[in-house]
Parts: structure tokens; C-alpha cells; sequence
């Protein structure tokens, strides 16, 4: 199970434990007393082949995968078929790596976001505007006032960059990487400028694009990238980029609330970015993604195919009143044989623009991908 730091994969996991028979062993390997019960890690897993074994900050131990390794063969040679150990930790290049090569066959990924609009809305009567606002992150979509819950972000991204990145494995300045996310944040949902973004940062085109790489790892960057099956247009090349938390990249421009959000520049492109998150967590797995753009101005926000003969082109609008797609949508429609064309607004009611095109609220539109 993975997930940035703070997203409740400890909690999660830990209510399991009274869905399972014999109870759970669980380990902290954040906890030197807990990793040091692993200095022998066949041995004394050994005793607990009868138990789901849960090992929480996983990445702590990387060199665990290949006892896990064995011990599961072990298990599946006596004819236990039932999931044996949950690992938890937040993504990293090297966990994924070792994992993935280790464990072959053995292993499957579920990652753990922060809240989606579909698990808030309904609890309060401005749930949803509140999860645009303050995020996912539990300890910030719960916080009792705005301002705790902006402390609450502002602490975490410190904490993220001068602990939780190293300890991870990149060794990056601080104050350089808080840097980068905040300029890929003043460019939330912009097509990927390196050369622009090196300049900025005094580096170099390759380290932004190492930078770039490892935020995406975390979990805590999404790059979207753009429809290339078209060899009759002139498609752009580069791929689109967004803080994947809204209150994150509200807390990393200095925007503490929504009255200060409604009047920035990014309002829109943090209202997108929210939207594609919570579609992206919500579609079938193996669903693939782009946008859409030619050098002459069609877009489309975001392409989906859920299937081979299923393709949806998404526009997002935070508009009301007008909430109608450009005609580069409907060029961008035809290009990309769209079986399903959909406007996300943020209104209540859904309804036809034309006998093709669906305007619905951004609920409506999860309850028919989810299904």
C-alpha cells in the first residue's frame, strides 16, 4: 500500500486487523525496537507463518524483498493462498524497483490517496468547497479552523522536505526542492517548461527533469501526458503538470483561504487540477490518460480509455453560467474518436449541451466512471 506521508495508510491498515483471523502482527520500522526484531528477519518471521504480517515504513528495510521472497514460496508450497504480508511505505524509486524486480509475481500496488470528493461529499454542507481549499489530507481536511488546518500543510511540506525526502533516499537541498514544487505550483496544470524552470533554479535541464521524476515518485506530482496517436496534427510534445493535493498547492503559493483563492491567477487550473485527481483515483485500473492539444489551439483537458473500444474527452469548466465547450473540444472530440464527450461544472443538474455532449457536476461524472 502506497501514499505520501500523513495520507492514513497506518490507520487503514490497522482497522483491518479485526477483519482478519489470528490477529495481525504489526511492526513500525520507523521504530529502531521494531527493526531490530528484522536484524534476523527469516527467523523470526519464521514464527509467524500463520499471521498476516504487516510491516509499516517499509522502505526502511529495503533489503527485506528478498527474505519476503522466500518466505512466500515457503507459505505457497504449504497451500497458503491468502494475502501474507501488507507493506506500507511511500513511494520511492528504489522501493518500486526492488519490489517490482524481487517480488515478480508476488506482489500487487494499491495506492492510498487523500480524500476524494466521493468520500466527503454528504458530511458537511460545504464539504466539497472544503476539499478544494484545504486538500485531502486528513489531518487538514478535519482541522477545526482554516488556519490550523493552513499550519497544518505549511508544517507538513517542511517536514516532508528536510526529513521524510532524505530519508527516502534523494539527498537534495531542502530549500532548493521547496523551490521547484513551488514554481511547478505557480504553474499548475502548464505544459512542462524545463529550460524556464532551470533558468529559475540555476540547474540544469537533466536535474529538473531528476526533480520532476522524483516528486512524481512520491506521489506527490502528477504529470499528465499529452495524445500522440494522431500523425496528421501538429500535437504538442510536452506533458502537463499539476501539485496532485489542491490545499497543498494553495499552502506552497501562500493562499489560506477560499475567499484569497477566488481572486488568484491559479483558481482555475487548481479547480482542474482538483477534478482530474478525483476522476484518475476513480477510473478502472489499467485506464490510460492524456490531454490533448494542437499547435492551433484544440484541447481537450483529459482523455480517457478505459477500455480498447472506450475512449471519454473530458473538458473541465469552473464557469456556472456558461459552462459550454470551446469548438476546439469538439475538433479535439473528432481527432480523437471520443465515445463519450463530458463537461465537468460545478453545478447541480446534468443536462445536453448537444445530442454528443454532457454537462454534469463532478459527482454525477464518478458515479458513471466507478461503474
Amino acid at each position: 500500500m502506497l501514499g505520501p506521508r500523513q495520507v492514513g495508510k497506518t490507520t487503514l491498515a490497522l482497522s483491518l486487523t479485526s477483519e482478519v483471523e489470528n490477529s495481525p502482527l504489526y511492526l513500525d520500522l520507523e521504530l529502531p525496537s521494531d527493526r531490530s526484531k528484522l536484524a534476523d528477519p527469516e527467523l523470526y518471521l519464521s514464527d509467524y507463518e500463520d499471521r498476516l504480517v504487516i510491516l509499516d515504513e517499509i522502505h526502511r528495510l529495503p533489503g527485506i524483498f528478498q527474505t519476503l521472497r522466500g518466505l512466500i514460496d515457503r507459505r505457497k508450497r504449504k497451500g497458503k493462498r491468502t494475502s501474507q504480508f501488507l507493506l506500507l511505505g511511500s513511494a520511492s524509486i528504489d522501493l518500486l524497483q526492488q519490489s517490482a524486480e524481487t517480488l515478480a509475481g508476488r506482489i500487487a500496488y494499491t495506492e492510498l490517496t487523500p480524500f476524494l470528493e466521493s468520500e466527503v461529499v454528504g458530511s458537511s454542507s460545504n464539504a466539497s468547497q472544503a476539499l478544494w481549499v484545504r486538500g485531502g489530507f486528513p489531518d487538514s481536511f478535519l482541522a477545526d479552523t482554516e488556519a490550523q488546518s493552513y499550519e497544518w500543510r505549511a508544517a507538513f511540506i517542511q517536514t516532508y522536505l528536510e526529513r521524510d525526502v532524505p530519508a527516502l533516499g534523494p539527498r537534495i537541498p531542502a530549500e532548493t526542492l521547496h523551490r521547484f514544487w513551488q514554481m511547478l505550483g505557480h504553474n499548475q496544470g502548464q505544459m512542462l517548461n524545463a529550460a524556464q524552470l532551470a533558468a529559475g533554479l540555476g540547474i540544469s535541464g537533466q536535474t529538473v527533469a531528476r526533480y520532476l521524476d522524483i516528486m512524481v515518485d512520491l506521489l506527490l506530482v502528477r504529470r499528465l501526458q499529452p495524445w500522440a496517436s494522431n500523425a496528421g496534427k501538429r500535437l504538442v510534445r510536452s506533458p502537463k503538470v499539476y501539485v496532485r493535493d489542491s490545499g497543498l498547492l494553495h499552502t506552497l503559493l501562500g493562499i489560506r483561504d477560499q475567499e484569497t483563492l477566488l481572486g488568484h491567477p491559479v483558481v482555475g487550473s487548481s479547480w482542474e487540477g482538483l477534478i482530474i485527481e478525483n476522476i484518475l483515483d476513480t477510473v478502472p485500473a489499467n485506464t490510460q490518460a492524456w490531454f490533448y492539444r494542437t499547435s492551433v489551439g484544440a484541447e481537450i483537458d483529459l482523455i480517457l480509455e478505459t477500455a480498447p473500444n472506450e475512449r471519454w474527452a473530458i473538458e473541465i469548466k469552473r464557469s456556472l453560467s456558461d459552462p459550454k465547450p470551446s469548438k476546439g473540444f469538439y475538433i479535439g472530440c473528432a481527432d480523437v474518436k471520443a465515445d463519450h464527450q463530458i463537461v465537468v461544472y460545478p453545478g447541480q443538474e446534468s443536462y445536453r449541451n448537444d445530442p454528443k455532449t454532457e454537462i454534469m457536476p463532478l459527482d454525477a461524472l464518478l458515479k458513471l466512471l466507478s461503474s
